[in-house]
């Protein structure tokens, strides 16, 4: 089965010929929404300060 090639893989490889910058595109994409710089110990704990306390049932009128 070593010359098999299945619709999945011709699909990719036909779709990387045609644009040849979509690995690019990807990886910019990536970089915009999931590689994010890790947040600095003094930001994040000003952060956790500024926070509101929330009641455990907001809905309830006591």
């Amino acid at each position: 089965m070593a010359g098999y090639v299945s619709e999945i893989t011709q699909f990719i490889s036909a779709l990387k010929a045609n644009k040849p910058q979509l690995e690019a595109e990807q990886r910019q994409g990536r970089a915009i929404w999931w590689d994010k710089r890790p947040l600095d110990v003094d930001e994040r704990s000003e952060q956790n300060k500024a926070r509101v306390p929330q009641k455990p049932y907001p809905y309830y009128s006591d």
